[in-house]
């Protein structure tokens, strides 16, 4: 998958992906999307291109809160996955229930505008831009199982329950 990384730091919690304040106004996927990380870039939504878009971050990324709210936004919007050196532990596992990939690997040396191509077989991340590629955490056989068929929960639905 290919598109144009839009970085952000270190400690990105729930709330600046999806402000708190929409939380029981807004229940539409959609129109909640509308507001993603507009508290850090208010003018975020209207640079992306669904599935020609990546998030970048540094460490810890979707700290916080529980609110699965955060992870169900960045797959509503388009992004093709979230890349971070590291992410928050729970925003890990709502992010794999509903789909949405996430990919560990070092940041420091891309930034926004740089163009990504991300080859989940072969674990390279080639930062086009910059022409040079590098190699991330490999995804476990479940997990990849689990992104194929749209996340834990459509895969236990499909399944009635773990066929790994």
């Amino acid at each position: 998958m290919r598109g144009i990384a839009y970085k952000f730091g270190d400690n990105i919690s729930t709330d600046a992906i999806i402000s708190g304040r929409y939380k029981f106004s807004i229940s539409d996927m959609k129109k909640l999307s509308q507001h993603l990380m507009e508290d850090i870039d208010s003018n975020f939504t209207k640079k992306i291109k669904p599935g020609q878009s990546f998030i970048v971050a540094g460490r810890n990324f979707g700290m916080g809160s529980s609110r699965e709210q955060a992870a169900l936004v960045i797959k509503e919007a388009g992004i093709n996955a979230c890349l971070a050196k590291s992410f928050a532990r729970i925003f890990y596992r709502n992010a794999f229930n509903i789909g949405l990939l996430l990919v560990e690997t070092d940041t420091d040396n891309i930034d926004s505008g740089d163009e990504l191509q991300l080859n989940l077989e072969k674990r390279i991340l080639e930062k086009c831009t910059k022409k040079s590629k590098q190699f991330f955490k490999p995804l476990s056989s479940a997990m990849r199982k689990l992104l194929e068929d749209g996340g834990a929960v459509e895969h236990f639905k499909k399944y009635g329950g773990f066929n790994f």
